[in-house]
């Protein structure tokens, strides 16, 4: 097993949150993936946060939408995130983990009903909705349950993506400064090298 130790890029992301804190859009931002007949999918999701102490970034989503479908094809994505005060853009690629109740790992199942609880009750409602992306039957608008035992594990449909960065591309257009990260792996170590590039 690699060891790591807190990515550089990391930091200047947490400045960023916290400068942009005041901004409810900022804990959202862009995953983009490619589908199996090779085109390109994006969408806005809501950043969960860090795995425990590591870089891998966790995002919460529902198993029955094209972008599980997309990952198990091709598990690489990249998110773009852009934070309007401080004029910054990240853009972070890596490997995504797929963790849906099939899941063999006991310490992933863990990780997935941590996320569940860590979410609200009304995020949590949204996964008893009928599939995302089928058509809607009637002219009403979808009608998802209200209630939900709040002391229930994970429903079968809600799934955590881990990001494991492997490459971060920073721009700062306030400092016309931009600065690309790059993950080496040696000796079962991780670290990052950083080299600054034209904007």
């Amino acid at each position: 097993m690699c060891t790591t130790t807190t990515a550089p890029w990391k930091q200047l992301l947490l400045n960023s949150l916290h400068s942009n804190s005041n901004l409810r859009h900022s804990s959202y931002f862009q995953l983009a993936t490619i589908t199996p007949n090779g085109m390109p999918a994006n969408r806005t999701v809501v950043f969960r946060g860090f795995e425990n102490e590591t870089n891998k970034i966790q995002i919460n989503t529902d198993c029955r939408t094209h972008k599980i479908e997309d990952l198990k094809h091709w598990p690489f994505a990249e998110i773009c995130w852009y934070f309007t005060d401080s004029w910054e853009q990240f853009r972070i690629s890596g490997l995504v983990d797929v963790i849906d109740g099939s899941n063999p790992d006991s310490l992933k199942l863990q990780q997935r009903e941590k996320a569940w609880f860590d979410s609200s009750p009304k995020s949590r409602l949204q996964y008893l909705g009928p599939d995302p992306g089928l058509p809607s039957l009637g002219d009403q608008p979808v009608q998802v349950p209200s209630s939900l035992d709040p002391a229930a594990g994970p429903v079968a449909a809600f799934c955590l993506l881990v990001l494991d960065p492997h490459e971060v591309d920073y721009l700062n257009l306030k400092s016309n400064e931009r600065i690309c990260f790059s993950r080496m792996i040696a000796n079962e170590v991780i670290s990052w090298n950083s080299e600054k590039v034209n904007p």
